[in-house]
Protein backbone atom coordinates (compact mmCIF):
# COMPACT_ATOMS: atom_id res chain seq x y z
CA UNK A 1 0.00 0.00 0.00
CA UNK A 2 1.10 3.56 -0.65
CA UNK A 3 2.10 5.89 2.15
CA UNK A 4 -1.06 7.13 3.80
CA UNK A 5 0.19 10.73 3.66
CA UNK A 6 -0.47 11.19 -0.04
CA UNK A 7 -1.37 14.49 -1.69
CA UNK A 8 -2.01 15.57 -5.29
CA UNK A 9 1.30 17.49 -5.13
CA UNK A 10 3.39 14.30 -5.05
CA UNK A 11 5.20 13.15 -8.20
CA UNK A 12 3.16 10.88 -10.45
CA UNK A 13 5.00 7.69 -9.45
CA UNK A 14 4.24 8.33 -5.76
CA UNK A 15 0.50 8.85 -6.26
CA UNK A 16 -2.06 6.06 -5.85
CA UNK A 17 -3.99 4.95 -8.92
CA UNK A 18 -7.64 5.96 -8.54
CA UNK A 19 -10.32 3.96 -10.35
CA UNK A 20 -13.95 4.92 -11.01
CA UNK A 21 -16.31 2.32 -12.46
CA UNK A 22 -19.44 4.12 -13.66
CA UNK A 23 -19.16 7.58 -15.21
CA UNK A 24 -22.68 8.85 -14.71
CA UNK A 25 -23.43 12.13 -12.94
CA UNK A 26 -21.76 11.29 -9.62
CA UNK A 27 -18.84 9.35 -11.09
CA UNK A 28 -18.20 12.29 -13.39
CA UNK A 29 -18.35 14.72 -10.47
CA UNK A 30 -15.72 12.75 -8.55
CA UNK A 31 -13.47 12.52 -11.62
CA UNK A 32 -13.69 16.27 -12.26
CA UNK A 33 -12.89 17.30 -8.70
CA UNK A 34 -10.04 14.79 -8.31
CA UNK A 35 -8.57 15.86 -11.64
CA UNK A 36 -8.85 19.56 -10.78
CA UNK A 37 -7.08 18.89 -7.47
CA UNK A 38 -4.06 17.48 -9.29
CA UNK A 39 -4.39 13.71 -8.94
CA UNK A 40 -2.54 12.39 -11.99
CA UNK A 41 -3.56 8.70 -12.15
CA UNK A 42 -7.34 8.54 -12.49
CA UNK A 43 -8.64 5.55 -14.46
CA UNK A 44 -12.33 5.54 -15.37
CA UNK A 45 -14.79 3.46 -17.35
CA UNK A 46 -18.47 3.03 -18.03
CA UNK A 47 -20.30 0.38 -20.02
CA UNK A 48 -18.06 -0.91 -22.85
CA UNK A 49 -20.62 0.35 -25.36
CA UNK A 50 -19.97 3.90 -24.13
CA UNK A 51 -16.18 3.68 -24.35
CA UNK A 52 -15.76 5.96 -27.36
CA UNK A 53 -18.29 8.47 -26.00
CA UNK A 54 -16.62 8.69 -22.58
CA UNK A 55 -13.15 8.79 -24.14
CA UNK A 56 -14.14 11.76 -26.30
CA UNK A 57 -15.80 13.54 -23.38
CA UNK A 58 -12.71 13.39 -21.16
CA UNK A 59 -10.10 13.86 -23.84
CA UNK A 60 -7.62 16.44 -22.59
CA UNK A 61 -8.81 16.21 -18.96
CA UNK A 62 -5.65 16.27 -16.82
CA UNK A 63 -4.87 12.98 -15.13
CA UNK A 64 -7.94 11.11 -16.45
CA UNK A 65 -7.47 7.97 -18.56
CA UNK A 66 -10.58 6.30 -19.97
CA UNK A 67 -10.36 2.50 -20.10
CA UNK A 68 -12.65 0.10 -21.94
CA UNK A 69 -14.12 -1.79 -18.99
CA UNK A 70 -14.04 -2.45 -15.26
CA UNK A 71 -11.57 -5.33 -15.57
CA UNK A 72 -8.88 -2.95 -16.77
CA UNK A 73 -9.70 -0.40 -14.06
CA UNK A 74 -9.73 -3.08 -11.34
CA UNK A 75 -6.35 -4.48 -12.38
CA UNK A 76 -4.54 -1.13 -12.16
CA UNK A 77 -6.27 0.90 -9.42
CA UNK A 78 -5.22 1.12 -5.78
CA UNK A 79 -8.53 2.73 -4.81
CA UNK A 80 -11.62 1.70 -6.78
CA UNK A 81 -15.03 3.31 -6.55
CA UNK A 82 -18.14 1.65 -7.97
CA UNK A 83 -20.36 4.61 -8.89
CA UNK A 84 -23.31 2.64 -10.23
CA UNK A 85 -27.01 2.34 -9.51
CA UNK A 86 -27.86 0.21 -6.48
CA UNK A 87 -30.18 -1.85 -8.66
CA UNK A 88 -27.20 -3.11 -10.70
CA UNK A 89 -24.42 -3.24 -8.09
CA UNK A 90 -24.62 -7.04 -7.66
CA UNK A 91 -24.25 -7.79 -11.37
CA UNK A 92 -21.44 -5.28 -11.92
CA UNK A 93 -19.36 -6.32 -8.91
CA UNK A 94 -19.87 -9.98 -9.88
CA UNK A 95 -18.34 -9.17 -13.28
CA UNK A 96 -15.44 -6.93 -12.30
CA UNK A 97 -14.81 -7.66 -8.63
CA UNK A 98 -12.66 -10.78 -9.13
CA UNK A 99 -10.20 -8.70 -11.20
CA UNK A 100 -9.47 -6.36 -8.26
CA UNK A 101 -5.78 -5.72 -7.67
CA UNK A 102 -4.30 -7.41 -4.59
CA UNK A 103 -4.31 -5.01 -1.62
CA UNK A 104 -6.55 -2.46 -3.32
CA UNK A 105 -9.27 -0.54 -1.48
CA UNK A 106 -12.81 -0.86 -2.87
CA UNK A 107 -15.67 1.57 -2.28
CA UNK A 108 -19.22 1.93 -3.53
CA UNK A 109 -20.93 5.27 -4.16
CA UNK A 110 -24.45 3.86 -3.89
CA UNK A 111 -27.39 5.38 -2.04
CA UNK A 112 -28.41 2.05 -0.48
CA UNK A 113 -25.67 0.03 1.16
CA UNK A 114 -27.34 -3.31 1.95
CA UNK A 115 -27.12 -4.61 -1.66
CA UNK A 116 -23.62 -3.17 -2.01
CA UNK A 117 -22.36 -4.88 1.16
CA UNK A 118 -23.83 -8.19 0.02
CA UNK A 119 -22.20 -7.88 -3.40
CA UNK A 120 -18.79 -6.98 -1.97
CA UNK A 121 -18.94 -9.91 0.46
CA UNK A 122 -19.86 -12.33 -2.32
CA UNK A 123 -17.56 -11.28 -5.14
CA UNK A 124 -14.53 -9.35 -3.91
CA UNK A 125 -11.32 -11.32 -3.20
CA UNK A 126 -10.37 -11.69 0.44
CA UNK A 127 -7.05 -9.93 -0.13
CA UNK A 128 -8.63 -6.52 -0.83
CA UNK A 129 -9.92 -3.89 1.59
CA UNK A 130 -13.44 -2.42 1.72
CA UNK A 131 -14.01 1.20 2.71
CA UNK A 132 -17.23 2.47 1.19
CA UNK A 133 -18.46 6.02 0.72
CA UNK A 134 -21.52 8.10 -0.16
CA UNK A 135 -21.69 11.82 -0.90
CA UNK A 136 -25.01 13.00 0.52
CA UNK A 137 -25.81 15.50 -2.21
CA UNK A 138 -26.52 15.58 -5.91
CA UNK A 139 -23.98 16.16 -8.70
CA UNK A 140 -25.08 19.77 -9.28
CA UNK A 141 -24.40 20.76 -5.64
CA UNK A 142 -20.89 21.76 -4.62
CA UNK A 143 -19.38 19.07 -2.34
CA UNK A 144 -17.70 21.75 -0.23
CA UNK A 145 -18.86 21.30 3.36
CA UNK A 146 -21.38 18.60 2.45
CA UNK A 147 -21.45 15.30 4.38
CA UNK A 148 -19.44 12.47 2.84
CA UNK A 149 -20.09 9.14 4.56
CA UNK A 150 -17.11 6.80 4.99
CA UNK A 151 -17.70 3.19 6.01
CA UNK A 152 -14.65 1.22 7.22
CA UNK A 153 -15.96 -2.30 6.78
CA UNK A 154 -12.95 -4.54 6.06
CA UNK A 155 -9.76 -2.52 6.28
CA UNK A 156 -7.02 -1.31 8.65
CA UNK A 157 -6.86 2.27 9.91
CA UNK A 158 -4.10 3.21 7.47
CA UNK A 159 -6.36 2.29 4.56
CA UNK A 160 -9.01 4.67 5.89
CA UNK A 161 -6.42 7.44 6.18
CA UNK A 162 -5.42 6.86 2.56
CA UNK A 163 -9.04 7.16 1.39
CA UNK A 164 -9.52 10.33 3.45
CA UNK A 165 -6.50 11.90 1.79
CA UNK A 166 -7.54 10.85 -1.72
CA UNK A 167 -11.01 12.39 -1.30
CA UNK A 168 -9.90 15.46 0.65
CA UNK A 169 -9.95 17.77 -2.42
CA UNK A 170 -13.74 17.54 -2.45
CA UNK A 171 -13.76 19.64 0.72
CA UNK A 172 -16.57 17.53 2.19
CA UNK A 173 -17.21 16.82 5.86
CA UNK A 174 -16.48 13.19 6.71
CA UNK A 175 -19.16 11.25 8.57
CA UNK A 176 -18.20 7.79 9.85
CA UNK A 177 -20.97 5.19 9.88
CA UNK A 178 -21.53 1.47 9.57
CA UNK A 179 -23.35 -0.01 6.58
CA UNK A 180 -26.46 -0.50 8.71
CA UNK A 181 -26.40 2.99 10.25
CA UNK A 182 -25.97 4.50 6.81
CA UNK A 183 -29.15 2.93 5.48
CA UNK A 184 -31.08 3.96 8.57
CA UNK A 185 -29.87 7.56 8.38
CA UNK A 186 -30.51 7.89 4.64
CA UNK A 187 -34.00 6.46 5.08
CA UNK A 188 -34.67 9.05 7.78
CA UNK A 189 -33.20 11.98 5.87
CA UNK A 190 -33.86 11.24 2.21
CA UNK A 191 -36.48 8.61 1.40
CA UNK A 192 -39.54 10.12 3.06
CA UNK A 193 -38.42 13.65 2.12
CA UNK A 194 -38.26 12.64 -1.54
CA UNK A 195 -41.67 10.96 -1.23
CA UNK A 196 -43.19 14.25 -0.06
CA UNK A 197 -41.92 16.18 -3.08
CA UNK A 198 -42.69 13.37 -5.51
CA UNK A 199 -46.26 13.46 -4.20
CA UNK A 200 -46.49 17.24 -4.57
CA UNK A 201 -45.35 17.03 -8.18
CA UNK A 202 -47.74 14.22 -9.04
CA UNK A 203 -50.62 16.08 -7.37
CA UNK A 204 -49.97 19.29 -9.31
CA UNK A 205 -49.45 17.40 -12.57
CA UNK A 206 -52.71 15.51 -12.01
CA UNK A 207 -54.44 18.88 -11.61
CA UNK A 208 -52.79 20.06 -14.85
CA UNK A 209 -51.53 23.03 -12.88
CA UNK A 210 -48.23 24.87 -12.73
CA UNK A 211 -48.55 25.85 -9.07
CA UNK A 212 -46.60 29.11 -9.30
CA UNK A 213 -48.81 30.54 -12.04
CA UNK A 214 -52.09 31.12 -10.19
CA UNK A 215 -50.70 33.19 -7.31
CA UNK A 216 -50.94 30.61 -4.54
CA UNK A 217 -47.41 29.11 -4.57
CA UNK A 218 -45.05 32.04 -5.07
CA UNK A 219 -44.15 33.13 -1.56
CA UNK A 220 -41.90 31.97 1.29
CA UNK A 221 -42.57 28.33 2.15
CA UNK A 222 -44.28 27.83 -1.19
CA UNK A 223 -41.11 28.90 -2.98
CA UNK A 224 -39.13 26.15 -1.26
CA UNK A 225 -41.78 23.53 -2.06
CA UNK A 226 -41.96 24.37 -5.75
CA UNK A 227 -38.22 24.70 -6.33
CA UNK A 228 -37.29 21.45 -4.59
CA UNK A 229 -40.09 19.55 -6.32
CA UNK A 230 -38.84 20.72 -9.71
CA UNK A 231 -35.25 20.00 -8.75
CA UNK A 232 -36.10 16.39 -7.90
CA UNK A 233 -38.07 15.76 -11.06
CA UNK A 234 -35.30 17.30 -13.18
CA UNK A 235 -32.88 14.65 -11.90
CA UNK A 236 -32.65 11.04 -13.04
CA UNK A 237 -35.37 8.77 -11.69
CA UNK A 238 -32.98 6.03 -10.55
CA UNK A 239 -31.33 8.43 -8.08
CA UNK A 240 -34.46 8.10 -5.93
CA UNK A 241 -35.79 4.67 -6.94
CA UNK A 242 -32.99 2.60 -5.44
CA UNK A 243 -33.11 4.44 -2.14
CA UNK A 244 -36.86 3.94 -1.85
CA UNK A 245 -37.21 0.38 -3.14
CA UNK A 246 -34.07 -1.35 -1.85
CA UNK A 247 -34.00 0.14 1.66
CA UNK A 248 -36.51 -1.66 3.94
CA UNK A 249 -36.53 1.24 6.42
CA UNK A 250 -37.46 3.62 3.61
CA UNK A 251 -40.51 1.59 2.66
CA UNK A 252 -41.79 1.72 6.23
CA UNK A 253 -41.36 5.47 6.44
CA UNK A 254 -42.92 6.22 3.07
CA UNK A 255 -45.92 4.09 4.02
CA UNK A 256 -46.28 6.00 7.30
CA UNK A 257 -46.05 9.33 5.47
CA UNK A 258 -48.92 8.35 3.18
CA UNK A 259 -50.91 7.16 6.20
CA UNK A 260 -50.25 10.44 8.06
CA UNK A 261 -51.42 12.49 5.07
CA UNK A 262 -54.56 10.36 4.74
CA UNK A 263 -55.40 10.47 8.46
CA UNK A 264 -54.99 14.25 8.67
CA UNK A 265 -57.08 14.74 5.55
CA UNK A 266 -59.88 12.64 7.08
CA UNK A 267 -59.84 14.88 10.16
CA UNK A 268 -60.12 17.87 7.84
CA UNK A 269 -63.12 16.39 6.04
CA UNK A 270 -64.79 15.51 9.32
CA UNK A 271 -64.17 19.08 10.53
CA UNK A 272 -62.79 17.56 13.72
CA UNK A 273 -61.10 20.70 15.03
CA UNK A 274 -60.24 19.26 18.44
CA UNK A 275 -58.89 16.03 16.99
CA UNK A 276 -56.82 17.74 14.31
CA UNK A 277 -55.36 20.34 16.65
CA UNK A 278 -54.52 17.70 19.30
CA UNK A 279 -52.80 15.49 16.73
CA UNK A 280 -50.75 18.31 15.17
CA UNK A 281 -49.69 19.82 18.49
CA UNK A 282 -48.79 16.40 19.86
CA UNK A 283 -46.53 15.87 16.83
CA UNK A 284 -45.08 19.34 17.37
CA UNK A 285 -44.19 18.51 20.96
CA UNK A 286 -42.64 15.14 20.10
CA UNK A 287 -40.52 16.48 17.25
CA UNK A 288 -39.70 20.06 18.26
CA UNK A 289 -40.19 19.96 22.03
CA UNK A 290 -42.79 21.29 24.44
CA UNK A 291 -42.20 24.88 23.34
CA UNK A 292 -41.84 23.96 19.71
CA UNK A 293 -38.05 23.93 19.81
CA UNK A 294 -36.81 21.65 22.60
CA UNK A 295 -33.86 19.93 20.93
CA UNK A 296 -33.35 22.93 18.70
CA UNK A 297 -34.15 25.78 21.06
CA UNK A 298 -30.54 26.98 21.16
CA UNK A 299 -29.95 26.66 17.42
CA UNK A 300 -30.42 29.39 14.88
CA UNK A 301 -33.41 28.57 12.67
CA UNK A 302 -32.44 27.03 9.35
CA UNK A 303 -34.81 28.80 7.00
CA UNK A 304 -34.01 32.31 5.89
CA UNK A 305 -36.50 35.16 5.92
CA UNK A 306 -39.40 35.12 3.51
CA UNK A 307 -37.99 38.25 1.84
CA UNK A 308 -34.85 36.32 0.89
CA UNK A 309 -36.74 33.21 -0.20
CA UNK A 310 -39.05 35.30 -2.36
CA UNK A 311 -36.07 36.20 -4.56
CA UNK A 312 -36.11 32.60 -5.77
CA UNK A 313 -39.78 32.43 -6.71
CA UNK A 314 -40.62 31.17 -10.20
CA UNK A 315 -43.87 33.10 -10.16
CA UNK A 316 -44.82 36.71 -9.59
CA UNK A 317 -45.86 37.48 -6.05
CA UNK A 318 -49.38 38.96 -5.84
CA UNK A 319 -49.79 42.45 -4.41
CA UNK A 320 -49.95 42.59 -0.64
CA UNK A 321 -53.02 43.80 1.15
CA UNK A 322 -53.10 47.53 1.86
CA UNK A 323 -52.43 47.08 5.55
CA UNK A 324 -49.85 44.34 5.63
CA UNK A 325 -48.37 43.44 9.02
CA UNK A 326 -44.66 43.67 9.71
CA UNK A 327 -42.59 40.87 8.14
CA UNK A 328 -42.28 37.75 10.26
CA UNK A 329 -39.05 36.00 11.11
CA UNK A 330 -38.49 32.46 12.36
CA UNK A 331 -37.71 33.75 15.85
CA UNK A 332 -40.30 36.54 15.96
CA UNK A 333 -43.35 35.26 14.12
CA UNK A 334 -46.26 37.39 13.08
CA UNK A 335 -49.59 36.46 11.62
CA UNK A 336 -49.33 35.19 8.04
CA UNK A 337 -49.46 38.01 5.50
CA UNK A 338 -52.55 37.93 3.27
CA UNK A 339 -51.90 38.20 -0.46
CA UNK A 340 -53.95 39.23 -3.43
CA UNK A 341 -54.29 36.78 -6.30
CA UNK A 342 -53.76 38.00 -9.85
CA UNK A 343 -57.48 38.54 -10.26
CA UNK A 344 -57.66 40.80 -7.21
CA UNK A 345 -58.73 38.43 -4.46
CA UNK A 346 -56.62 37.70 -1.40
CA UNK A 347 -54.71 34.44 -1.55
CA UNK A 348 -56.06 32.12 1.16
CA UNK A 349 -53.98 30.53 3.90
CA UNK A 350 -52.57 27.14 2.98
CA UNK A 351 -53.20 24.03 5.08
CA UNK A 352 -49.63 22.89 4.34
CA UNK A 353 -50.83 19.28 4.43
CA UNK A 354 -47.47 17.99 3.15
CA UNK A 355 -45.69 19.59 6.11
CA UNK A 356 -48.30 18.57 8.68
CA UNK A 357 -48.00 14.98 7.43
CA UNK A 358 -44.21 15.08 7.53
CA UNK A 359 -44.01 16.13 11.17
CA UNK A 360 -46.81 13.69 12.05
CA UNK A 361 -44.82 10.94 10.31
CA UNK A 362 -41.62 11.81 12.20
CA UNK A 363 -43.57 11.75 15.47
CA UNK A 364 -45.24 8.41 14.70
CA UNK A 365 -41.90 6.75 13.87
CA UNK A 366 -39.96 8.39 16.71
CA UNK A 367 -37.59 10.14 14.29
CA UNK A 368 -35.62 13.08 15.70
CA UNK A 369 -34.75 15.07 12.57
CA UNK A 370 -32.34 17.46 14.28
CA UNK A 371 -30.12 14.54 15.27
CA UNK A 372 -29.82 13.57 11.62
CA UNK A 373 -29.39 17.22 10.63
CA UNK A 374 -26.24 17.41 12.72
CA UNK A 375 -25.01 14.04 11.51
CA UNK A 376 -25.57 13.76 7.78
CA UNK A 377 -28.20 16.06 6.33
CA UNK A 378 -28.56 16.48 2.58
CA UNK A 379 -29.23 20.01 1.27
CA UNK A 380 -32.85 19.09 0.50
CA UNK A 381 -33.40 17.55 3.96
CA UNK A 382 -31.88 20.65 5.57
CA UNK A 383 -34.36 22.88 3.74
CA UNK A 384 -37.29 20.55 4.46
CA UNK A 385 -36.55 20.63 8.20
CA UNK A 386 -36.16 24.38 7.91
CA UNK A 387 -39.59 24.75 6.33
CA UNK A 388 -41.19 22.47 8.93
CA UNK A 389 -39.45 24.33 11.74
CA UNK A 390 -40.56 27.68 10.31
CA UNK A 391 -44.19 26.55 10.33
CA UNK A 392 -44.27 24.61 13.61
CA UNK A 393 -42.23 26.98 15.78
CA UNK A 394 -44.79 29.74 15.22
CA UNK A 395 -48.19 29.15 16.80
CA UNK A 396 -49.62 31.90 14.59
CA UNK A 397 -48.49 30.17 11.39
CA UNK A 398 -49.40 26.69 12.63
CA UNK A 399 -52.86 27.78 13.80
CA UNK A 400 -53.42 29.49 10.45
CA UNK A 401 -52.59 26.22 8.67
CA UNK A 402 -54.93 24.25 10.93
CA UNK A 403 -57.66 26.83 10.43
CA UNK A 404 -57.23 26.65 6.67
CA UNK A 405 -57.35 22.85 6.79
CA UNK A 406 -60.67 22.97 8.60
CA UNK A 407 -62.51 26.00 7.23
CA UNK A 408 -61.06 27.03 3.87
CA UNK A 409 -61.60 24.83 0.83
CA UNK A 410 -59.41 26.91 -1.51
CA UNK A 411 -56.62 24.33 -1.41
CA UNK A 412 -58.90 21.35 -0.79
CA UNK A 413 -58.66 20.01 -4.34
CA UNK A 414 -54.84 20.22 -4.17
CA UNK A 415 -54.91 18.45 -0.80
CA UNK A 416 -57.10 15.69 -2.23
CA UNK A 417 -54.74 15.17 -5.15
CA UNK A 418 -51.81 15.16 -2.73
CA UNK A 419 -53.30 12.40 -0.56
CA UNK A 420 -54.03 10.30 -3.64
CA UNK A 421 -50.50 10.89 -4.92
CA UNK A 422 -48.88 10.01 -1.58
CA UNK A 423 -50.85 6.75 -1.43
CA UNK A 424 -49.95 6.03 -5.02
CA UNK A 425 -46.23 6.50 -4.44
CA UNK A 426 -46.35 4.35 -1.31
CA UNK A 427 -48.06 1.53 -3.20
CA UNK A 428 -45.70 1.89 -6.15
CA UNK A 429 -42.66 1.52 -3.88
CA UNK A 430 -44.21 -1.42 -2.01
CA UNK A 431 -44.43 -3.35 -5.29
CA UNK A 432 -40.63 -3.16 -5.60
CA UNK A 433 -40.78 -2.53 -9.35
CA UNK A 434 -38.18 -0.19 -10.82
CA UNK A 435 -40.06 -0.06 -14.12
CA UNK A 436 -43.28 1.01 -12.40
CA UNK A 437 -41.36 3.64 -10.42
CA UNK A 438 -39.71 4.92 -13.61
CA UNK A 439 -43.02 5.13 -15.47
CA UNK A 440 -44.71 7.05 -12.65
CA UNK A 441 -41.73 9.40 -12.22
CA UNK A 442 -41.30 10.13 -15.93
CA UNK A 443 -45.01 10.76 -16.44
CA UNK A 444 -44.92 13.58 -13.88
CA UNK A 445 -41.51 14.84 -15.00
CA UNK A 446 -42.79 15.27 -18.56
CA UNK A 447 -45.44 17.71 -17.34
CA UNK A 448 -42.84 20.03 -15.74
CA UNK A 449 -40.00 19.51 -18.20
CA UNK A 450 -40.28 22.92 -19.84
CA UNK A 451 -39.38 24.60 -16.54
CA UNK A 452 -36.45 22.40 -15.49
CA UNK A 453 -33.75 24.77 -16.75
CA UNK A 454 -35.11 27.69 -14.72
CA UNK A 455 -35.72 25.46 -11.70
CA UNK A 456 -32.19 24.06 -11.72
CA UNK A 457 -30.64 27.50 -11.85
CA UNK A 458 -32.93 29.12 -9.27
CA UNK A 459 -32.96 26.06 -7.00
CA UNK A 460 -29.17 25.83 -6.92
CA UNK A 461 -28.92 29.50 -5.95
CA UNK A 462 -31.54 29.03 -3.21
CA UNK A 463 -29.74 25.97 -1.80
CA UNK A 464 -26.40 27.77 -1.81
CA UNK A 465 -27.87 30.80 -0.06
CA UNK A 466 -29.37 28.64 2.67
CA UNK A 467 -26.16 26.62 3.02
CA UNK A 468 -24.04 29.79 3.24
CA UNK A 469 -26.25 31.05 6.08
CA UNK A 470 -26.69 27.67 7.79
CA UNK A 471 -25.78 27.48 11.49
CA UNK A 472 -24.99 23.75 11.19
Amino acid sequence: MFSTEVTPDLPLEQQPAIGIIGMGSMGGMYARYLSAAGWKRIYVCDQPSRYEEIKAKYEGSPGIAVLRDGHLVSRVADFIMYSVEAEFIDRIVAEYGPSTKVGAIVAGQTSVKAPEKEAFDKYLPKDVHIISCHSLHGPSVSPLGQPLVLIKYRAPDEALTLVENILRPLGSRYVYLSYEDHDNVTANTQAVTHAAFLSMGTAWASSLSYPWEHGYYVDGIETVKVNIMLRIYSNKWHVYAGLAILNPSARTQIDQYARSASDIFKLMLAHDAAGLRARIYDARTRVFGAQGADGAKHRTPILLSEDILNRFSLGKKPALADAAPAPASPTSPASPTPMRCPHGERAPANSHLALLAMVDCWAALGIQPFVHLDLAATPIFRMWIGVAEYLFRSEARLDAAIGAALDDVSYRSDDLEFVIAARGWSQCISFGSFELYKERFMHTAAFFESRFEDATRVGAAMIQTIMDNSPV
